[in-house]
């Protein structure tokens, strides 16, 4: 595994209550990179994303930075510069889009992300500014989710089946805003079921199944691979 990685995940164990969901997960994340984490419902992608966020009990080791992440509570791991976008699109209904994107800012100097930004990258949002979240379609809870996390201004950020159930422009929209979160120079760690998306965007790819990593490499190497795909990804 790379020592230089910003985000080194290696044998990373995960349980709820007895249950033992992942068996020795390992994976990086360089800087800069899109990385995206494919397989099937249940086979324990969100859990390792829940995992290297501080959500579930777990054993193994997991660095940012140099920083060991695993005794760390989840909001101070989201200090250090980790932003997670959960799949349940949370908002806080009651407060309007311009509060929700207030709350995701994090000390008091400016980020690399101002309101302008986020209305740029998703104009509905400008467009519903002073409406409240409650009330907003899914697409545009997920753009708002999106938007949100990147107001904390991450380094990293783990993205959890952002384009489930999305309208196919608003699909183009989000891998749109992933591009341009890239050219920033932000890491991303993707969990996303759209295997179109995530091969056209991801500079890597791992594919896990049963709670451990089944393949890993380039989006190249996994359309050479049939017997993978077939395995492990298709329905």
């Amino acid at each position: 595994m790379s020592g230089g990685a910003q985000l080194r995940v290696e044998n990373l164990q995960a349980y709820y209550g007895k249950s033992h969901v992942l068996h020795g997960v390992d994976l990086t994340v360089e800087r800069g990179e899109i990385v995206s984490l494919l397989g099937r419902n249940g086979v324990g992608r969100s859990t390792t994303a829940k995992a290297i966020m501080g959500l579930v009990d777990c054993t193994g080791t997991v660095v940012f930075k140099g920083r060991d992440l695993t005794r760390l509570k989840t909001h101070e791991i989201a200090h250090l510069g980790v932003g997670y976008v959960p799949e349940s699109r949370d908002t806080f209904p009651t407060l309007t889009v311009e509060e929700n994107l207030r709350l995701g800012v994090k000390g008091r100097r400016p980020g690399r992300w101002s309101y302008d930004d986020m209305y740029r990258l998703f104009p509905r949002l400008k467009d519903r500014a002073h409406t409240e979240a409650g009330v907003l379609s899914g697409g545009e809870q997920q753009m708002l989710t999106l938007a949100r996390t990147m107001m904390g201004d991450p380094e990293l950020v783990i993205i959890d089946e952002p384009t489930e159930g999305l309208a196919p422009m608003i699909v183009e929209l989000v891998a749109n805003f992933l591009r341009e979160l890239k050219e920033r120079g932000l890491s991303i760690l993707l969990i996303e079921q759209k295997l179109t998306i995530a091969m056209q965007i991801s500079q890597r790819v791992y594919v896990m199944g049963h709670g451990h990593m089944v393949f890993h490499g380039t989006p190249d190497d996994l359309r050479a691979n049939r017997l993978i795909r077939q395995e492990w990804l298709e329905v």
